[in-house]
């Protein structure tokens, strides 16, 4: 990421959409991640800590965690691949190939189009300079808290689908999918220019602004789809402030600032802070406003219209582009704080008090298994 100027195109007035609190004893039922972010076996987050260009073996053995993690822990989740290529500043003139990782769940009864999705986003491509360089905040931390906060909710979809079917379904518009996106080629290889970063956003938001759904269909492309962009960046080290970047969705960081507010008033929460990572609740108007002077992914979709709730640390971490940005420089218990606020902000969007509330922790995934990913160029292929 960096910084630019840059006017969102999005419009002013605030998204409406219900939204449900979750009640205290169904931010109790949130799991804890255990030790799946340790940074040598954690389940989650040990294997994104490697080396991961695009193009590279790092590159598809990072994509095939996630296939794997999916496949096996969430199955219920549709994946699929948007794929492209591109030549980049340092490839002399060979294509390098960028993959998209998308995972979906609507409701079992949702068609294409049909439903607004919350899209929880990151990056997992590293840079190809310092050499060796892994990204721990930048972003692998940021990946593996959206499969913690993915698999936190799972079950609860399924509980409150089925009883949905079970009474039988009068207005889709009260239901929602969510999506994961877990994106490539954020990083410039040499010099951050328009060209030369953001290569899988720029290359989705451009496919999904095409692709039409039925003429019948409430939404009428899969960018249309996505009801809110939350964008995680630069995430992991200890003490972060996140601020409020947008006014269009200063709501949606409320939300998220209550939700951590109650965690750590419940003890639910592993750090103590005096300071909370999302400290500008309260911002008024007038104050200053950063939303567009950082160069993210989220960009491409902003300037289509989307809405972004950009959740990245400011001041940028220290170790940011550094090699000193691996696995041994995170706050584990911050990037568990972090899955867990997240996990519940997804869960009250999903409206899933109801259930979560009656539901005890829900069960630790089994060990993963490899399944394998071939990288591929230039189509997307549902699996």
């Amino acid at each position: 990421m960096l910084w630019l100027r840059y006017v969102s195109l999005a419009g002013l007035l605030h998204f409406v959409l219900a939204y449900t609190t979750l009640s205290d004893d169904a931010l109790r039922s949130l799991p804890d991640a255990g030790d799946d972010f340790n940074i040598d076996h954690g389940k989650l987050l040990a294997p994104i800590l490697v080396p991961r260009v695009p193009g590279t073996a790092g590159s598809v053995a990072v994509l095939n965690h996630f296939v794997d993690f999916f496949r096996q822990s969430l199955p219920d989740w549709t994946i699929s691949f948007q794929n492209s290529s591109s030549t980049t500043p340092t490839s002399k003139g060979e294509p390098v190939p960028f993959v998209n990782f998308v995972a979906t769940r609507d409701p079992p009864w949702a068609s294409e189009g049909s439903v607004g999705r919350l899209a929880l986003v990151a990056h997992y491509d590293s840079k190809l300079e310092p050499e060796g360089f892994i990204g721990a905040t930048d972003s692998a931390a940021p990946c593996a808290m959206i499969m913690h906060a993915a698999r936190s909710i799972d079950q609860a979809l399924t509980e409150k689908w089925a009883a949905v079917q079970a009474e039988g379904v009068d207005d889709l518009d009260e239901h929602h999918g969510i999506q994961v996106l877990l994106l490539d080629g954020e990083e410039a290889f040499l010099t951050w220019t328009d060209e030369d970063s953001l290569y899988g956003a720029r290359a989705l938001a451009e496919e999904w602004e095409t692709m039409h759904n039925s003429a019948m269909s409430t939404y009428r492309s899969p960018l249309r789809s996505i009801d809110l962009f939350v964008l995680l960046d630069l995430l992991g080290a200890a003490d972060p402030t996140v601020p409020s970047y947008f006014k269009t969705t200063h709501w949606a960081y409320q939300h998220l600032a209550d939700v951590e507010q109650r965690l750590r008033s419940l003890d639910l929460l592993r750090t103590s802070t005096n300071r909370p990572f999302l400290p500008e609740k309260d911002k008024k108007d007038h104050e200053r406003w950063l939303g567009g002077f950082i160069g993210d992914d989220h960009v491409p979709f902003m300037q289509r219209g989307v809405e972004i709730l950009h959740l990245i640390a400011y001041p940028f971490p220290t170790t940011w582009h550094t090699i000193n940005d691996d696995g041994a420089h995170l706050n584990i218990d911050t990037v568990a704080d972090w899955a867990k606020i997240v996990a519940a902000f997804a869960a009250e969007w999903m409206d899933l008090d109801e259930v979560m509330a009656r539901d005890t922790p829900m069960a630790r995934a089994e060990p993963l298994q490899n399944h394998g990913v071939e990288l591929g160029v230039g189509t997307k292929d549902e699996l």
